[in-house]
């Protein structure tokens, strides 16, 4: 993808695959997902904007025990057999996961397993981990002492006492990235563009962290001396006490930003583009002491956003990234974003609280950005619209006109109708669906990226419906 892609007018979906039908359980990368990008290009649609991909710690895409593997529990049997493999169940355990191995390799697999080996530097750090987490059912921080501080005999030993697990997980990972790769390669073909998500900060109960500590504020111990946050304001008194590490950032310099320039350079090999969450990290982030107990006692301390974008630029004639820049947000991170053309976010749920003057009403919006209803954090349209208060929904109601149509149809045209470049939608806007059916609550940890949709839930009308509005706007 090339920064022309993101300055043409396009329009796209927020699903993330686990909200994908599936029958008993979370969506997969099966069948659904296919069915799913046959009915975005049918829809006009050329993006599909979606969550983390990577292992989930407690449901949550965004708390993840590694910046780079995949997460297993997409990964679809049946489609597995349509690719080609052994007829044989999912092997839950790694014992019949040898049998099911042995047949795969008959198949011709063996060769792009073993590329697929080569090609993946932080597979090896990954395996040993989640291996022995399983195990140890706790933090890194309470392994043995030679595991926790990675000695390099013990972790020998361990990967020879267990290599049957450890293969069963290397062997995990290859499937989810050749599944992915098949949907991706199918929405590309399809003229739509994946848009995925990487959050800036890490879980510091990580691969990334545990087999990488010099990348990470962090006491010998292993436990952070700082904390990422945001400061307290309109919305909570005491901030955000989000808890993960500060990088080191001397070290990131010290070393041309060589994990950043693997990070990055593996996401694009996942996605066309890149949504980049708390983009105003790479300026300056909120560091709290580790022992504080909120966000209050927390400092504003520079970060090297510039350096890092001039090291991407030696590997790349461009940087296909959206910046999440929502917020407070100061004028050195709109010149930061604005240096690297890179896309900001607008949101409409945001719009209609204040004065004209409010950077998310449309009259204000700009192409270099994208224009939202709301999204995976946000309410619905329909739920958020019902929540508003009389006087809120009069000043909505007078800016849009008073439309006849009920909510959400006008929210969504008019984010179509913005100047912005690209407009994305979460389905639940498409489906009218109200509060119970958002995707996640912030600052709570209760049933959350739980929503799925069910195919009988899309009318057959829909799709056309909306391709009729792309064509519309000139999406």
């Amino acid at each position: 993808m090339t920064l022309d892609v993101l300055k043409q007018r396009l329009s796209g979906i927020i699903l993330h695959p686990t909200s994908l039908p599936n029958q008993n359980s979370s969506g997969t990368l099966g069948v659904n997902a296919y069915k799913w990008v046959d009915w975005l290009h049918h829809a006009g649609f050329r993006i599909w904007q979606i969550l983390p991909l990577t292992p989930v710690a407690d449901g949550s895409p965004y708390n993840s025990f590694s910046a780079f593997a995949g997460n297993a529990d997409l990964i679809d049997i049946p489609q597995l057999q349509y690719q080609g493999f052994p007829e044989l169940d999912h092997p839950q355990t790694p014992q019949p996961y040898f049998e099911w191995f042995r047949q795969a390799k008959n198949h011709g697999l063996q060769n792009e397993y073993n590329k697929f080996l080569e090609q993946s530097p932080w597979l090896e750090d990954f395996c040993l981990f989640i291996t022995l987490k399983q195990h140890f059912q706790s933090s890194w921080l309470d392994w043995p002492e030679e595991l926790k501080y990675r000695d390099k005999k013990a972790l020998k030993i361990w990967k020879q006492d267990h290599h049957k697990k450890f293969a069963y997980q290397q062997f995990l990972q290859f499937l989810f990235f050749i599944q992915w790769q098949g949907i991706k390669q199918h929405a590309n073909n399809k003229g739509i563009y994946i848009l995925g998500d990487l959050p800036i900060f890490v879980a510091h109960d990580s691969a990334d962290v545990w087999a990488n500590p010099e990348l990470f504020k962090l006491q010998k111990c292993g436990t952070p001396t700082v904390i990422a946050g945001v400061p307290p304001d309109y919305f909570s008194e005491t901030g955000q006490r989000w808890g993960n590490p500060i990088y080191q950032w001397q070290y990131h310099v010290d070393t041309d930003f060589s994990w950043w320039r693997n990070r990055i350079n593996h996401s694009l090999a996942l996605y066309n583009t890149i949504r980049i969450d708390h983009f105003r990290g790479f300026v300056a982030c909120w560091e709290i002491p580790a022992n504080e107990p909120t966000a209050i006692n927390g400092t504003w301390v520079n970060a090297p956003g510039d350096q890092l974008f001039q090291s991407l630029l030696k590997e790349r004639d461009t940087l296909p990234l959206v910046a999440e820049d929502l917020g407070i947000i100061t004028r050195d991170v709109i010149k930061l974003r604005e240096k690297y053309e890179l896309p900001g976010m607008k949101i409409l749920q945001f719009a209609f609280d204040s004065d004209g003057k409010n950077p998310y009403l449309p009259h204000n919006h700009t192409k270099d950005s994208i224009i939202y209803t709301g999204t995976h954090d946000n309410n619905t349209t329909v739920g958020w619209f019902s929540s508003l208060d009389v006087k809120t929904q009069n000043n909505l109601m007078e800016y849009l006109a008073h439309p006849k149509e009920p909510m959400p149809w006008p929210l969504i045209k008019t984010a179509m109708a913005s100047p912005a470049n690209w407009a994305i939608l979460p389905f639940q806007d498409l489906l009218e669906l109200g509060e119970q059916h958002r995707m996640n609550i912030p600052g709570t940890t209760e049933g959350n990226w739980q929503w799925q949709f069910q195919w009988q839930q899309v009318e057959s009308s829909l799709a056309e419906r909306m391709k009729s509005l792309n064509q519309l706007y000139n999406r």
